[in-house]
């Protein structure tokens, strides 16, 4: 379930201060082929394959594991 959170303050990993609500990894066939694209799309750039949406919730960006099926290409370029 989600829901809206008035006066909510962005978390601020990786620094304890403010600490993730939540942290969702997001399956890719390749994180430095797909960073660009979630960056066109607003996010930020924490390092590595981190990254933060425009609301400041952080989400990493993995690499499809062998076991799991293609992800298919989106309509509008190249699989991310």
């Amino acid at each position: 379930a989600f829901q809206r959170a008035p006066g909510n303050t962005p978390p601020t990993w990786p620094d304890p201060a403010v600490p993730q609500q939540w942290h969702p990894d997001v399956m890719v066939e390749d994180p430095a082929e797909a960073g660009p694209r979630v960056l066109a799309l607003g996010a930020t750039s924490l390092g590595g394959d981190v990254y933060a949406d425009p609301a400041g919730h952080p989400f990493c960006l993995i690499r499809r594991p062998r076991w799991a099926p293609p992800i298919p290409a989106p309509a509008d370029g190249p699989p991310g």
